[in-house]
């Protein structure tokens, strides 16, 4: 079977696990953390993105959608491939079972994340992601990269969310983790694990045994953009899983990373009818400010992004990123 289109057809190898994968990774291959299996339907629209999350709810029962034979083929062709690469054929997961509930069923939210993992509704931010993995940064030309939607990562159950942009290209996906592989990540993972908020004070590949215990990080952008700069449009489609994200972990605070992060938790208020999101609040670094929500009261915290511009220029230093992140894990204690 030939490679589809827009993928690298070398297998090269996971820097942690050393198992070989082609780019982008297919769903269900065994990289590690991959939600999705080799069946989770592909949302193509605004609307597929609407019904996916009803259907990870409950409030959906089928996926009424054409069979999809890019993603499939995709699978079937890294199944030949890695299974040649070493002797025999990788196992393909169903969506959602890279972790279980009581019940041994995937939860609602693992299903999102399934189903964010393989979103191809901006064609532009496809492509874009695809080429990136084609190229390579010369540093990472023996990796491979994952080039598909970043998911969100970290403890749903901390009812605590940082929010940033999008997935950087070399960074994020590359490694199909956020805030993994780039500097902002070092920044941001060195002032959690200080904060006893992770298990680890680097983050450089999926797989480390990095674990975000005391908070969930969620971009409102799940692919990376060009120039770091998605379009209204695409942040519009994204947020429809911004917002199902939202209602079912029911933050009580949030850590808003830059004005873009901090617009984007307002917007995503707005649309599930948070009170006292407009007019919007204005953003300053760990100046806070408490909204409610149909959970109860929320606190939004803003902070200085920590990319590589803000800390080489000190408008974000370590101690002011530490006192950030002390008021987001403290805020909203009950």
């Amino acid at each position: 079977m030939k490679p589809p289109e827009g993928a690298d057809s070398r297998l090269l190898p996971h820097p942690v696990t050393g198992q070989k994968f082609p780019t982008p990774v297919p769903p269900g291959s065994g990289w590690p953390g991959d939600p999705a299996g080799s069946d989770t339907p592909v949302c193509r629209s605004r609307e597929d993105i609407l019904r996916a999350a009803k259907l990870a709810t409950g409030e959906l029962v089928e996926w009424i959608q054409e069979p999809v034979e890019r993603v499939e083929d995709s699978v079937e062709w890294a199944r030949e491939s890695v299974g040649k690469a070493h002797g025999g054929t990788p196992s393909i997961g169903h969506a959602g079972h890279s972790r279980s509930s009581e019940e041994g069923l995937p939860t609602p939210l693992q299903k999102l994340q399934a189903f964010i993992s393989v979103c191809e509704a901006c064609p532009r931010l496809v492509g874009w992601r695809r080429q990136l993995g084609e190229e390579k940064r010369a540093a990472y030309s023996d990796q491979p990269y994952w080039s598909r939607p970043v998911p969100s990562f970290g403890n749903p159950e901390a009812r605590r969310v940082i929010v940033g942009l999008a997935p950087s290209g070399h960074g994020s996906n590359r490694t199909g983790r956020n805030f993994t592989g780039d500097p902002s990540g070092r920044w941001l993972y060195r002032a959690l694990f200080k904060a006893g908020a992770c298990t680890r004070e680097t983050s450089e590949a999926a797989g480390d045994g990095m674990e975000v215990t005391g908070a969930r990080i969620i971009p409102p952008v799940h692919c990376a953009p060009p120039q770091n700069k998605p379009t209204p449009t695409e942040m519009e489609t994204c947020r429809q899983w911004f917002v199902r994200e939202m209602q079912l972990i029911q933050p009580i605070a949030i850590l808003a990373l830059g004005q873009i992060g901090w617009n984007s938790v307002f917007q995503v208020g707005a649309a599930l009818g948070w009170k006292g999101v407009r007019p919007r609040p204005k953003f300053g670094h760990n100046s806070s400010v408490r909204v409610m929500a149909d959970w109860g009261e929320v606190a939004v915290i803003g902070c200085y992004h920590p990319s590589q511009r803000n800390t080489s220029t000190k408008l974000l230093t370590e101690e002011k990123l530490d006192a950030a992140i002390a008021t987001f894990l403290g805020a909203g204690d009950r």
